[in-house]
């Protein structure tokens, strides 16, 4: 299967989420890489990666906790698949969730479960299979 997936996680604290979605992404042979960029702490970075990557990127996985603002400006500036994994910081993850959920009509975001960076990975998997 071909396809390329594009994980960003908001800090190195989420390594072990992204290394959750890399196993899965390994297992199944399927192309990815890895940044840690923060929507609000590096916007101009993230902004210039994501001109850069939509040409080579089908689906974006974005990894982030507190009020995860990541995956909103993620489809924000991409037309491409994105989907959040809210991350376990404070309120056991609450917040994060609610965040990545509560997306502005146009602004589409698929949610995977608190802390579950495999199923984001299994996610983008079947949307790659629609190609």
């Amino acid at each position: 299967m071909k396809g390329f997936i594009s994980i960003i996680a908001g800090s190195k604290s989420d390594e072990k989420l992204v290394k959750d979605a890399v196993l899965i992404l390994k297992q199944n042979k399927i192309k990815y890489e890895i940044n840690y960029l923060s929507a609000h702490r590096q916007p101009e970075k993230l902004r210039k990666y994501l001109l850069k990557s939509e040409g080579y990127a089908d689906v974006y996985i974005c990894i982030a906790g507190l009020s995860a603002a990541l995956p909103g400006v993620v489809a924000s500036l991409t037309k491409k698949p994105v989907i959040a994994v809210p991350v376990n910081v404070k309120l056991k993850g609450l917040d994060a969730l609610l965040s990545s959920m509560q997306m502005p009509s146009g602004v589409p975001v698929a949610t995977v479960g608190i802390d579950n960076a495999k199923n984001a990975s299994h996610l983008a998997i079947r949307i790659l299979k629609l190609k």
